[in-house]
């Protein structure tokens, strides 16, 4: 992959979907972990819809920590997974008062030994919070970073490895939501559609067809 074809096709990203998406309604550092949490298997706008109601409630982290299971579940039923999200909202909250004071951590290391807090969640609450470097791989930056010749891994970690090396560092945290945006709407794993995709000169899976 030539740094020139990189660099046109960020450019196209950019123009298209912007460099920067729409972020979470938060006052709280925990309210955008949460929130983002939500989003996992979930629309932006599902997440959107409910966070207003759900901060308006539980407006401290204690609420949440201290709420049952149901009581977070009733704000958040609109949303995917909404019961197991409920359950790791609450020892997640919990985890973060009773071992760090009730600030959330600020390292990768940390933060995924918090109850729903994968690897790509913790990328992106460090990117969305302190504007920290990181390429956060889902299933859509892992399937199109694949088409586009920028990664040959088979999982997140691999990709996420090549991305760093392929991307400039100042691109990194607007790659997940440009691809994801790119991937729903037009790059999907069950269609396709090339003939309206605006990077399909550089798709090596159209090259090999």
């Amino acid at each position: 992959m030539k740094k020139q074809s990189v660099d046109e096709i960020l450019q196209v990203l950019d123009t298209t979907y912007g460099i920067e998406k729409e972020p979470f309604l938060h006052s709280e550092d925990w309210q955008l972990l949460l929130s983002i949490m939500l989003s996992a298997q979930s629309t932006d706008k599902q997440v959107y819809d409910v966070l207003p109601n759900l901060w308006k409630h539980f407006d401290t982290i204690g609420k949440m920590a201290e709420a049952s299971t149901e009581e977070i579940e009733s704000y958040i039923k609109s949303i995917g997974l909404y019961k197991s999200k409920a359950k790791n909202m609450k020892t997640c909250c919990t985890q973060v008062i009773e071992q760090f004071n009730g600030r959330v951590p600020t390292t990768i290391e940390e933060l995924v030994t918090l109850a729903g807090v994968g690897r790509k969640t913790a990328t992106l609450f460090l990117a969305d919070c302190y504007g920290i470097p990181g390429v956060t791989v889902d299933t859509h930056v892992l399937r199109i970073a694949k088409r586009l010749g920028w990664a040959k891994g088979s999982n997140p970690v691999q990709v996420e490895k090549e991305l760093m090396e392929v991307l400039p560092k100042d691109h990194w945290n607007r790659i997940n939501f440009q691809l994801i945006y790119h991937g729903r709407a037009i790059c999907s794993a069950r269609k396709c559609n090339c003939h309206s995709c605006m990077l399909e000169k550089w798709c090596e899976k159209v090259i090999e067809q």
